[in-house]
């Protein structure tokens, strides 16, 4: 059976409240990451979490600088703690019943990682593929693609050819189970 700390993502990123919008959007980008843990502000203070959707619903749709607007103005505080002990199901109901799609493993007060609706899909079964197997089964299967001009369109095409990758790859392994 696996847990939550078998599949969390470390180390976390993690960044302050007063940083700007602008800096949680370089940050993001050069960590390649989806969210960010918000620190506390203070000792035993609640952890946030600020996420792209929230960059995007709270600042850039209310035309807002990100320049000007700061971390902790658009934050979700507190945010959902995972503990590392849940299990995957656990974690997945706590998703469900919540609507969140990531939350940071916290035990003692002590940020030790962060688990996402991702991790459990890509992580959360045994003989899980290696994330380098896939990636390049991936990769080589949108290189033999012909990608489209339309960024969301080739978001869309890229999330299909990943996909049918995978099932291709569930396949083969139940064959030869």
């Amino acid at each position: 059976m696996l847990f939550v700390k078998d599949i969390m993502t470390k180390p976390v990123i993690v960044i302050r409240s007063t940083a700007t919008v602008e800096n949680a959007i370089w940050l993001m980008r050069t960590k390649r990451v989806r969210s960010l843990i918000v620190e506390t502000a203070y000792e035993q203070g609640p952890y946030g979490i600020v996420t792209e959707r929230d960059i995007v619903y709270k600042v850039i749709a209310r035309g807002s600088s990100p320049h000007f607007v700061r971390v902790g103005s658009i934050m979700r505080r507190p945010c959902i703690r995972m503990p590392m002990n849940a299990t995957l199901q656990e974690a997945a109901e706590i998703f469900s019943a919540t609507g969140v799609h990531r939350a940071p493993v916290i035990e003692d007060d002590e940020l030790l990682g962060i688990v996402s609706l991702t991790d459990i899909l890509m992580k959360g079964h045994p003989g899980a593929f290696s994330r380098d197997e896939l990636s390049q089964k991936v990769q080589a299967a949108l290189q033999h693609a012909r990608i489209i001009d339309d960024e969301d369109a080739q978001i869309q095409q890229e999330c299909e050819i990943a996909w049918q990758v995978l099932e291709e790859m569930q396949q083969r392994e139940s064959v030869t189970l």
